[in-house]
């Protein structure tokens, strides 16, 4: 039996507006991450996946965002405090959190 306070695989797909200035986009992505340090979280990469994609659909007003992929080990039970910390912030036009068994790379994910 899993034990609760072990550390889960997660990968956090992020998504801000690809005509930010790139101190911008860094700093949402810091502040992404902070987030996810203070709910006992532990940040073990991140990555750009597309640097401005063209959105399937309007978000926030906006046609176009860059993707970031963060992948993080936490206790499960911090996740929910984590969604609920992204849910209330403005600059993120949309994230999704996954538990994953292993972490991806964009390399591997082109093949």
């Amino acid at each position: 039996m899993e034990q609760s306070n072990s550390a889960n695989k997660y990968e956090l797909m992020a998504i801000v507006d690809a005509h930010l200035s790139q101190d911008d986009k860094d700093a949402i992505v810091k502040d992404v991450c902070d987030t996810v340090t203070k709910a006992k979280g532990n940040i073990v990469n991140t990555q750009i996946w597309f640097e401005k994609q063209k959105l399937s659909f309007e978000i926030k007003k906006k046609t176009e965002g860059t993707y970031y992929l963060i992948n993080f080990e936490a206790p499960k039970a911090s996740v929910a405090s984590i969604r609920g910390e992204l849910r209330l912030k403005e600059q993120l036009l949309r994230y999704l959190i996954l538990e994953v068994e292993a972490f991806a790379s964009k390399e591997a994910a082109q093949v």
